[in-house]
């Protein structure tokens, strides 16, 4: 006669648990450290505050209604699902587990992260999701019963999208689903060396068009972060792939709904920052690192740069000033002459439709000379992308400042949020600004070619009317009609930003005439 009573169910219970922890798994566990990889669990518990994760569906069996999946054997079917906190703050986490079948997830894993997404709109909380698999499970997928539905995923990330933080790391093989859902996400991190994303990897690849390649070539961080952008930082450790993610949701709101966290700020506001002149070269030709520049005007050790491997030419990053978190928006003279195109228009664009969607207020700091030109410039749909980048500032709602460091050119000055385009709530130029439609060296010789090559000496004609130019490019002459807030002195920026932005309303633009949504150019 078996044992039915409450506490024999209650040890069959536990009995079950202890089997799909990792202590009853000791041989799979073994083939992931194997391979120089925590587990599932193991993550989900250096990603949390200690002792606060607090796991669902770990008792479920995968759906086994067919020769195919009859005999698979998947502990809580690939997913690891739960809640827990970071920093004290509440998230909910998803974990692939590769030691089962791949980390491939099966119609019952599918459900859990389904439920999870589910309570991540509903209560507003961030959600967190290390990735490390291949997707949906083949053998599930050969069922026309299971896959004809499609699943609503991807409809549910979409619902997430703005509503609350979400983030994810790609611990290893990613290809197909979980590219898709890193692309969804608000910010991605790949393990440099380790993680891969694709459409397909290398044996489909090879399979549909006959090509050998390697999972790095492919997709890996030299692909995805740097040359891309498709992930947003490629660190070099399981670890500091955590602490990305970590860093990042401490700027952000746990949802759309309420105002960034504010920290107590040990930095004083008004701190001059004297060496910043010192940075800037007295030649317009020469160039300057602009994150040292953007570092010495933030708050102390607040500089979190996103993207900082790919479209180096501009810096995006999240920081604070006074303790409020803020984004950054700059271009960087060390790289392509901080000029826009085509990649550095898209990596601006998403950083701004990121601070507008949790109400991070935008800082730009200007020193551009323009939007790239040429055949390669159009081949890349610069035309589009530079259009984005526009929109985006177009449509946010939340305050922008912009402080003119050097050279402001062209339409690229209004994409940078120059003057009062964008109905800028700041809008400040240095002493070493230069603000104007496009470089004196163009200008002459678009504008001006044929009165400088007639003239008796052509050589000392175009130095005249170079000359001529540059006593209507002056700060002073900038601010003479108004089209600025003021001439700043450069060590007082962080005090006029930080002032600024301490009594700025969370959403002072508002969203246009009604209609149904605005229209990206991309």
């Amino acid at each position: 006669m078996s044992d039915d009573t409450a506490a024999a169910r209650m040890a069959a219970i536990r009995a079950k648990r202890d089997s799909v922890m990792d202590g009853g798994r000791p041989e799979a566990v073994a083939k992931q450290h194997g391979r120089g990889r925590m587990t599932a669990r193991e993550r989900v518990a250096a990603m949390l505050d200690p002792g606060s994760f607090r796991e669902i569906g770990a008792l479920v069996e995968p759906m086994r209604d067919t020769d195919l999946t009859s005999v698979l054997e998947a502990p809580a079917d690939g997913i690891v699902a739960g809640r827990g906190t970071i920093e004290g703050r509440p998230v909910y986490i998803l974990a692939d587990d590769f030691t089962v079948l791949g980390g491939s997830v099966g119609p019952i894993g599918s459900d859990k992260t389904q439920r999870l997404m589910d309570l991540a709109e509903r209560t507003g909380y961030p959600l967190v999701w290390l990735q490390e698999g291949a997707g949906h499970r083949i053998q599930d997928g050969l069922d026309s019963r299971h896959f004809v539905s499609a699943g609503p995923l991807f409809w549910k990330l979409g619902r997430l999208s703005g509503r609350v933080p979400v983030v994810t790391a790609v611990l290893g093989p990613g290809s197909a689903g979980p590219t898709n859902i890193a692309a969804f996400a608000d910010f991605t991190v790949m393990w440099r060396g380790r993680a891969q994303m694709g459409i397909g990897g290398p044996p489909l690849v090879k399979a549909a068009t006959g090509q050998d390649i390697d999972t790095e070539d492919l997709g890996g961080a030299a692909v995805q972060a740097d040359r891309q952008g498709m992930a947003d930082m490629a660190p070099d450790t399981e670890e500091a792939c955590f602490a990305a993610l970590r860093r990042y949701l401490s700027f952000m709101p746990s949802n759309s709904e309420q105002l960034p966290p504010v920290t107590e700020c040990k930095d004083p506001i008004d701190r001059r920052s004297d060496d910043l002149s010192a940075m800037i070269p007295d030649s317009p030709r020469r160039s300057y690192d602009m994150r040292k520049v953007l570092q010495e005007i933030v708050d102390r050790d607040s500089f979190f740069e996103i993207k900082p491997t790919h479209a180096k030419n501009i810096t995006t990053a999240f920081a604070r000033l006074g303790g409020r978190p803020v984004a950054l928006i700059a271009n960087n003279p060390q790289f392509l002459a901080g000029m826009l195109d085509a990649k550095a228009s898209e990596k601006a664009a998403r950083h701004i439709a990121i601070a507008d969607a949790y109400g991070l207020p935008l800082v730009y700091f200007i020193d551009v000379p323009g939007i790239m030109v040429g055949s390669d410039a159009e081949a890349s749909t610069l035309g589009l992308r530079s259009g984005k980048l526009l929109y985006e500032l177009a449509v946010a709602t939340v305050p922008r400042y912009s402080v003119v460091v050097r050279k402001g050119y062209g339409g690229a000055y209004y994409a940078m949020n120059g003057g009062r385009g964008f109905h800028a709530d700041g809008c400040w130029v240095w002493p070493t600004s230069d603000v104007c439609a496009m470089s004196i060296e163009t200008a002459l010789n678009v504008a001006y070619r044929r009165d400088w090559q007639n003239a008796p000496d052509p050589a000392a004609r175009k130095a005249e009317l170079e000359a001529e130019i540059r006593t209507k490019l002056t700060p002073l002459r900038a601010a003479e009609h108004f089209g600025i807030d003021d001439v700043i002195d450069p060590a007082e920026t962080r005090q006029v930003l930080a002032e600024a932005i301490a009594i700025a309303p969370a959403r002072p633009h508002d969203p246009g005439p009604r209609k149904k949504r605005a229209i990206s150019p991309i």
